[in-house]
């Protein structure tokens, strides 16, 4: 409970809204990392949960474990400390995992029934990312270059000037025994060295390293690239590692983007994923399997969606004759099977979303995964291969099973050039129900990518934009997957590329005007907001139209040209305008906001992380004094320690708050009525 009283919390019992608030929402946990034990029988899983107690506001992480049959569970991990990307060792009996408890990140050990945790390495930074070898012996783990003593004395003196782009600290793939831990120096081992060796993996997500152990446990295939700048991306390639002799051999290195790869059950393969080349921002990806030794590489069937950037391997089958991977088709998640020839087939029938990924258990013979739907919070699920049938093994959200659902639908309109574009639509909730015979509030809600896409994740998780919080207090809440999106295939994708701000913004205006013709929104009471690329496309939808009545802008990109200069993705925009901007001059300045800012009427409230590098805080800034010095309605809001998405619970339940007070206060706040119900 936090000791600062929110103004939701100062209300009296009378006041008090509706169904959802952010108060409620930040109560919704985030199940992730579900891993099947080898023989199927445990599955153990990360909660996420907010802890706002006294001056603490994080998020906090443990593990958990539950049977997979009769879902007896248990909280397997304790502490102050998150304890997160849980693992099984070979023979089942052990879970190792990461935390901060000893300060950095390191890995830790704990038997799978519980008992006390053994720290295993002793890093000086953080380890990122790890998996066990085959026969259980050995952990291979990522961490990045220590601080030298030089590097130290320098900051510790204030001689510490830095040379941008240079002297970079490498993330390396370090080897470390599991039971017998020698005080031999030998020990951690670190097994990559060469400057080139930025280990990476695409996804950033626990259980997804970037590298692979072959099954006789004596090569590890990894991916790298030239540094850690977040715009190298694209110089990823393909590396072999002798892990007795530490010995690298390059496997593949191309223009294209190589990464992803995984041994097949006889090493006899390796299965990877290429971009597109040269590789693009929008996010095209290929399937290919070679022989171990590189040679013979071919690529496999194409995905619906081209395999877009929510798209993820899983893992080879049993049998070593297809491949496992996900990939969002719409606004729904699929787990697919790949035949090595054969066009790719649907295992799961059902909608939802696993925001926390899909998981391979060591024996191939189940998947775990985090599920959720629009009207169901996340819980952790398994499943055999053979025949999917998901049981779920936890009950994390009994709590609030009382809270109403919102009723949100798919819906569809036509956009110009005969694109059909695809939404969610949430009714609104309100003490008394949604009455047809009545026009709503609307708000829209704009994604982040440009190659985002809104998915059937449950309506009351915690966002900067809450969508339940809004439908309890009777809005209708438009999510508009526009051109530009993931989930549609790879022409709608790119369809917005050198267009922002024009077919992307027809989408959004056909939207509005679909759901004011079912006669669900009041078109006099309309409001729009986004976050990154949403936070453009308001910016820019508010230099277009009068027709909304407030909007907010979060982490917005206002000025292509500057936000190119200043960002740490240079070769973002370039990529989607096909050219530099000193060579498209009047390209950037025609698709940017602040270059259509006069005359904006529109009360425009900003809210932006102080350490936005993606986004830096100057492109809010921007649009601030902009509107400032119009005598526009502008309010800015920074957020302290936070990088592109707020990181801390109470900064987030504050941008909430503030979002839903500013359309209450432009739109007219539709209720305030009926008592709260208490979780």
């Amino acid at each position: 409970m936090s000791t600062f009283p929110t103004a939701a919390q100062e209300r009296t019992e009378e006041e008090k809204p509706f169904g959802w608030t952010p108060d409620l929402m930040l109560q919704v946990k985030r199940v992730g990392s579900v891993q099947v034990s080898p023989d199927g029988a445990q599955v153990a899983y990360t909660v996420r949960e907010a802890v706002t107690w006294k001056d603490t506001s994080e998020y906090r992480t443990h593990i958990h474990v539950s049977n997979s049959v009769g879902g007896t569970g248990w909280q397997l991990t304790q502490g102050d400390k998150s304890c997160d990307d849980p693992q099984w060792s070979p023979n089942g009996e052990w879970i190792a995992f990461v935390s901060g408890r000893g300060g950095k990140k390191n890995l830790w050990l704990i038997r799978a029934n519980g008992g006390e945790a053994t720290q295993v390495t002793e890093s000086k930074t953080d380890v990122s990312s790890f998996k066990w070898s085959p026969d259980g012996k050995f952990i291979a783990f990522t961490a990045a270059d220590a601080p030298t003593g030089w590097d130290e004395s320098r900051i510790q003196s204030k001689f510490d000037a830095r040379v941008v782009d240079d002297n970079f600290k490498l993330n390396r793939l370090f080897l470390t025994p599991v039971f017998d831990l020698p005080e031999s120096p030998r020990y951690p081992r670190q097994l990559t060295t060469a400057n080139l060796q930025h280990v990476v993996g695409e996804s950033g997500r626990p259980g997804r390293p970037a590298f692979d152990w072959a099954p006789d446990g004596k090569t590890i295939v990894f991916a790298h690239t030239r540094t850690p700048t977040q715009d190298d991306w694209t110089s990823s390639d393909l590396s072999l590692l002798d892990v007795e002799s530490g010995k690298v051999r390059p496997l593949l290195n191309s223009p294209a983007v190589e990464a992803s790869p995984l041994y097949s059950p006889d090493g006899k393969s390796i299965a990877y994923l290429q971009s597109d080349n040269p590789p693009t921002w929008g996010g095209t990806r290929t399937v290919h399997v070679m022989g171990a030794d590189g040679t013979g590489a071919r690529q496999l069937a194409d995905t619906m969606d081209g395999f877009g950037r929510y798209s993820e391997l899983i893992g080879w089958s049993k049998d070593g004759r297809q491949l496992y991977f996900t990939e969002v088709q719409g606004t729904a998640l699929k787990i697919m099977s790949l035949p090595l020839d054969g066009p790719p087939v649907a295992i799961n029938k059902n909608d939802g979303m696993s925001l926390g990924g899909v998981f391979l258990n060591a024996s191939r013979t189940h998947f775990g995964f985090g599920w959720e739907q629009l009207n169901q919070p996340c819980e952790a699920y398994l499943s055999p291969v053979e025949k999917f049938e998901p049981v779920v093994v936890s009950r994390i959200h009994q709590n609030l099973q009382h809270m109403p659902r919102c009723k949100t639908e798919i819906i569809r309109w036509k956009s110009t050039e005969g694109l059909e574009i695809e939404g969610l639509l949430t009714y609104p909730m309100g003490p008394q129900g949604y009455d047809k015979s009545k026009k709503y509030p609307l708000v829209v809600v704009i994604h982040g990518g440009p190659m985002g896409v809104f998915t059937q994740t449950f309506d009351a998780n915690a966002a900067t934009y809450p969508v339940a919080a809004f439908a309890s207090k009777g809005y209708a809440v438009l999510r508009a997957n526009v051109r530009g999106s993931s989930g549609y295939g790879k022409k709608f994708r790119y369809a917005n590329y050198e267009d922002w701000g024009g077919g992307d913004f027809r989408d959004l205006m056909a939207g509005v005007d679909h759901v004011i013709g079912m006669g669900v929104a009041d078109p006099e009471r309309m409001g729009v907001m986004g976050w990154s690329y949403g936070g453009y496309l308001t910016s820019w939808t508010i230099t277009q139209t009068k027709r909304f009545k407030a909007a907010s802008v979060g982490a917005g990109v206002t000025n292509l040209v500057s936000f190119t200069g200043t960002a740490d993705i240079p070769g973002f925009l370039p990529d989607y305008f096909h050219g530099e901007f000193w060579d498209k001059l009047d390209t950037y300045r025609k698709h940017s906001p602040m270059f259509h800012i006069k005359g904006v009427t529109t009360p425009t409230l900003i809210q932006h992380g102080d350490k936005d590098e993606r986004v830096p805080l100057s492109q809010g800034q921007e649009l601030y004094n902009a509107l400032k010095r119009q005598g526009c309605v502008t309010k800015m809001i920074v957020y302290p320690r936070t990088p592109h998405g707020i990181e801390e619970p109470r900064l987030l339940q504050d941008s909430m708050n503030r979002n839903l007070d500013w359309f209450d206060e432009y739109l007219g706040a539709p209720s305030r009525t009926a008592a709260s119900p208490k979780p």
